[in-house]
């Protein structure tokens, strides 16, 4: 039980990183200077008082990025590597006591993996925004993604296993999708030439 809860809570972060890039960072340089969460010693840049900074800079930086028209678009560009980039080094964070190689390759497919999906998800839907409403409704969009991240970072945080459990949930929703999607595309594919003849 020991070993699954700083995996819960690494993924979760990780997961966080999806939404934005910066803000489940900073929640855990916020949770590691309070004593909340205690970082290895070579990750313990992460809980310093200079990251703190930093980490608060990017992410005023980042939220008001996403609120301008354009600018947005060009985030998404850079926040996809970005959050595979945080996610790999969230969950690497929190993972403890096993070795380096399996820590790294747990951190890079599990932290890396989920904060590539969400990210990717977020992505799409800004894209179907964009183009149904001509990036008014982006705002809005923003604000839900602004507010997942602070919130899932904060259960991974304190509630790490529920935490789990809603990424669990949503990563069977995605997978469902992307199934339904593919058997949608083969099956008019397969009635095309049919159709075609009458």
């Amino acid at each position: 039980m020991e070993t699954i809860f700083p995996v819960a809570i690494g993924i979760g972060l990780a997961a966080a990183c999806g939404f934005r890039v910066f803000v489940p960072l900073l929640i855990l340089n916020l949770a590691a200077l309070s004593g909340h969460l205690s970082l290895p010693d070579d990750f313990a840049w992460i809980g310093s008082a200079y990251a703190t900074m930093a980490f608060a800079t990017a992410t005023i930086i980042e939220i008001v990025g996403y609120y301008i028209p354009l600018l947005d678009h060009v985030l998404d560009t850079i926040a996809s590597p970005a959050a595979v980039i945080a996610g790999t080094v969230t969950t690497a964070a929190m993972i403890t006591d096993i070795s380096p190689f399996l820590k790294w390759t747990t951190a890079l497919i599990a932290g890396g993996g989920i904060a590539g999906l969400v990210q990717a998800s977020t992505v799409a839907v800004r894209a179907k925004s964009s183009l149904a409403t001509a990036g008014t409704a982006n705002p809005i969009f923003s604000t839900m993604e602004l507010t997942g991240s602070v919130v899932v970072a904060l259960l991974a945080v304190f509630v790490p296993i529920l935490g789990l459990v809603l990424i669990g949930i949503f990563f069977i929703w995605v997978v469902r999708k992307i199934l339904k999607r593919l058997f949608k595309r083969a099956k008019a594919k397969r009635e095309g030439p049919f159709q075609n003849r009458y």
